[in-house]
């Protein structure tokens, strides 16, 4: 039984893309690690990278070749400040130098990236770095990006902690287990999942990366509401945010993202206005994602909008006393939801469609805010069923491998899907619910295996093909 911490599912980096974007980046700091660890780094006179299947069909879209570029060079997603991407990837093109791991010059082309459209048989998103010695060698190795910036190789298990399950009070695979951990411990979810986090960190430290990975998702709201234009790409969307959020903030004044909180909680409650706030906010996070901002994959980048939309609406609008004990709570709630996911389906869109990541994150923010709301450890399973269950089969079909139309709505309709559901979750006698958590997540699955493959973020299906390039 593998352990998926909170922060292995809401992870800070870049857009557009965790499958696409974070993991190719980090397969390559990974593969640098294997080259330090076998004093093969110093070796290496030429480097050649072969993208495969998915990666491959919309890795222009998502900055595939960017990220790759990226994580050689040394830089992490993580810090490195969004304003020196644009000039380190200039930089590579207009030398043709690639600074290896910020260490080594080597003589680089970006045509020594390929793009092949063959599918390996592991998983649809592979990567193979090949390295040329000075005794002309080849060193290879193949890496799969499995989504939410997970990278295995195929004699990998997926990404586990390092501690051993029984190490863990509450070991958890299915949901039905973590109900039967909160009914026999009469602890919350949230506690429940705090309890397994403490025995890889410190409360403390627990805190102070939740109110890290909350700022970030704060910070990202704030830049996509004050940020105007059209975002990069060639499909010429406008950004939308920036317009509605000028409609609804009305006159109040702020000066940092602490004050603009304030201010909104002094807008309009109508339920239009509802609607609109949270349209905004969403709208906002993966606006900065598309154009390669800094995001919380949660649990992917192309759907990290719901779960800070719903958390926002929250504290802007459900509670105003509301403060870092419910933003907390919400976060451990979401990622325990999202590594259930992830341990018997997928959060990948190449592997399952936009079901294992719109739908995913809609469950997450679901039950994290039926929590907050009040419910039951029960009820806050059943609105995570809830959520998944009207996400089932959507499909992944982004227009020009861009994670911008249809994503980017969609992250709006999956933030008020959880709303939704949240409420409805509330009202349901356990009893008498007839889907357990457990068989939704398995139909999910059973679904993903089924869906034909060009409606898995390859772009050849769906309104990728219905729409073109040219019609925008």
């Amino acid at each position: 039984m593998e352990f998926i911490s909170v922060f292995d599912m809401l992870k800070i980096g870049v857009g557009p893309s965790s499958s696409h974007t974070l993991g190719p980046w980090r397969a390559a700091e990974r593969w640098i690690k294997e080259l330090k660890d076998t004093d093969e780094f110093n070796n290496i006179i030429s480097i050649q990278i072969d993208l495969y299947g998915s990666l491959s069909l919309t890795g222009k879209g998502h900055a595939t070749d960017l990220a790759v570029l990226l994580g050689l060079s040394g830089a992490d997603p993580e810090y490195v400040p969004i304003k020196d991407i644009q000039g380190i990837v200039d930089n590579i093109k207009s030398t043709n130098t690639l600074d290896f791991n910020g260490e080594r010059a080597l003589i680089f082309n970006t045509n020594q990236i390929i793009f092949n459209k063959e599918f390996l048989p592991f998983h649809s998103n592979g990567i193979t770095f090949t390295g040329t010695t000075l005794d002309n060698r080849t060193i290879e190795a193949t890496f799969y990006s499995i989504g939410g910036g997970f990278v295995i190789k195929e004699n990998d298990s997926a990404t586990k902690s390092t501690k051993e399950p029984l190490d863990f009070p509450f070991p958890i695979q299915r949901a039905k287990e973590l109900l039967a951990y909160c009914e026999a411990e009469n602890k919350t979810v949230s506690e429940i999942v705090l309890e397994n986090e403490k025995t890889l960190r410190s409360e403390e430290e627990i805190d102070t990366e939740l109110l890290r990975i909350w700022n970030t998702m704060q910070e990202c709201i704030y830049i996509g509401c004050h940020s105007e234009g059209f975002l990069p790409g060639g499909l010429n969307v406008r950004r939308r945010a920036f317009d509605l959020h000028k409609k609804l903030k009305k006159s109040f004044e702020y000066t940092n993202p602490e004050n603009w909180m304030q201010s909104i909680r002094k807008t309009e409650v109508k339920f239009r206005e509802i609607l609109k706030w949270v349209d905004c906010y969403a709208l906002a996070v993966n606006e900065v994602n598309a154009a390669l901002g800094r995001i919380v994959t949660a649990p992917t980048n192309g759907s990290a909008g719901v779960i800070p939309s719903v958390l926002m609406y929250y504290l802007t609008i459900e509670n105003h006393d509301a403060g870092f004990k419910h933003i907390k709570q919400f976060l451990l709630v979401a990622g325990e939801i999202g590594s259930l996911f992830k341990k018997n389906a997928t959060i990948s869109a190449a592997m399952g469609g936009c079901q294992a990541e719109i739908g995913v994150s809609s469950a997450m923010a679901a039950a994290a805010l039926c929590e907050l709301l009040g419910g039951s450890q029960a009820q806050v399973l059943i609105a995570a069923e809830i959520a998944m269950e009207h996400h089932l089969g959507l499909t992944c079909d982004p227009i020009g491998g861009l994670v911008q139309i249809p994503c980017i709505e969609r992250n709006s309709m999956g933030a008020i899907k959880a709303i939704n559901a949240a409420e409805m979750a509330l009202d349901r006698d356990p009893a008498h619910v007839k889907v357990p958590l457990d068989k939704v997540i398995d139909t999910m699955w059973e679904t993903a295996k089924d869906m034909s493959l060009k409606y898995k973020e390859t772009s050849e299906g769906g309104l990728a093909i219905s729409v073109n390039m040219a019609d925008c």
